[in-house]
C-alpha cells in the first residue's frame, strides 16, 4: 500500500490559522511487510528518525497503539521547516497508516479533528486530509471546515535556502490586539475567502497583501516578502502572500505571466529556488499495491 499526502500552504495572508491550500508535492509513504519492530528507511538526512520514535510512527501508534509494526519506506518532495506543511504531512500519513492498516474506516472529518488536536490548528492539516482549499475553525474540541474549489490559478514557490521554525517566527506575534484591530483584521478576511469563493482573485490578492493578523509582524523576520510582492504586484500578478510561518512566498498569477515572472524571480532571487506548483484536489491518497 502506498500513502500520499500533498503539501500545503496556509493562511493566504489574513485567513491566519485558519485557511489553507493543497499543493502538488508530495510525502510518500509505502507501507511493507510486517516485522518485529518499527522501521522507516528515507533519505531525508540524520535528524528524521528512522524508528518507532519518527512522528509518522508515533501519530499512528498514537490512534492505535496496537498496531504491528512494518517497514515503511518514505519520500518527501515537500522541504523541511519552509512553510509548506511538511510536519503536518507526516502527521496526516501517520494518521491515514493507522487508518488503512486497523481499518478504521475514519472519515475525513475524523481524521481532521486528530490532526489538528495533535498540530494544535487546522489550517495545514485540513487541505492536506481535504484537498484544495479549505476554511477550517478550530473551537475547543470542535473542528468545523469547508472545502471549496479554489480558482484556476498559476502558483510560483520562492523557497529561500535558509529554515524558518514556525515556533520562532510565532514568537514575534503580538498576544492580544484591540477590539478596533481584530475588526478591522477580520473584515480584510472576510472579504478575502469570499473573493475567492466568488473567482475574483485581483480582489483576493488586495486583501492578502493587507493581512494585519501575522505578516506585518513577521516582516522582518521574512526581508524578501515585500521586494517579492513590489516586483509581483508591478507585473500583474493577483496576490503575493508569505507561506504558512515562511520563509516561503507565493505567487498567485495567470497562466499567460507564468513563464516571465519564474524568469525575474529567479533573476532577482538566485539563492532561492521558485518552482512552478499546481492546486492539489483531493488531499490524502491511499492506494493498494
Amino acid at each position: 500500500m502506498t500513502i500520499q499526502v500533498p503539501a500545503t500552504t496556509a493562511n493566504l495572508g489574513p485567513g491566519f490559522d485558519s485557511c489553507g491550500l493543497a499543493l502538488n508535492l508530495y510525502l510518500t509513504l509505502e507501507v511493507g511487510q510486517e516485522q518485529a519492530v518499527w522501521q522507516i528507511d528515507h533519505q531525508l538526512g540524520e535528524s528524521i528518525p528512522t524508528d518507532e520514535s519518527n512522528l509518522i510512527i508515533q501519530t499512528a501508534l498514537s490512534i492505535v497503539s496496537t498496531l504491528t509494526p512494518r517497514k515503511l519506506r518514505m519520500k518527501s518532495e515537500i522541504p523541511s521547516t519552509r512553510g509548506l506543511g511538511s510536519s503536518s504531512a507526516a502527521i496526516v500519513a501517520g494518521i491515514e497508516l493507522a487508518n488503512q492498516v486497523a481499518q478504521l474506516n475514519l472519515t475525513s472529518m475524523e481524521k481532521l479533528e486528530i490532526a489538528a488536536t495533535i498540530e494544535g490548528h487546522p489550517d495545514n492539516v485540513a487541505p492536506a486530509i481535504m484537498g484544495d482549499f479549505v476554511v477550517a475553525s478550530q473551537l475547543g474540541k470542535e473542528i468545523f471546515a469547508v472545502k471549496y474549489p479554489f480558482p484556476e490559478t498559476s502558483l510560483l514557490a520562492v523557497i529561500p535556502n535558509h529554515e524558518l521554525l514556525t515556533k520562532e517566527s510565532r514568537t514575534v506575534l503580538p498576544q492580544t490586539l484591540t477590539y478596533s484591530e481584530a475588526v478591522k483584521a477580520s473584515s480584510i478576511s472576510n472579504v478575502m475567502i469570499s473573493a475567492v469563493l466568488t473567482g475574483d482573485l485581483d480582489l483576493a490578492g488586495q486583501m492578502m497583501a493587507r493581512d494585519l493578523w501575522h505578516e506585518i509582524y513577521r516582516k522582518e523576520l521574512v526581508p524578501h516578502l515585500s521586494p517579492i510582492r513590489k516586483l509581483a504586484d508591478a507585473n500583474g500578478a493577483y496576490g503575493t502572500f508569505l507561506s504558512g510561518a515562511g520563509p516561503t512566498v507565493l505567487v498567485l498569477l495567470s497562466k499567460d505571466r507564468l513563464k516571465e515572472m519564474k524568469l525575474l524571480l529567479q533573476e532577482k532571487f538566485k539563492k532561492a529556488v521558485v518552482k512552478e506548483l499546481t492546486i492539489d484536489r483531493l488531499g490524502v491518497q491511499a492506494k493498494k499495491q
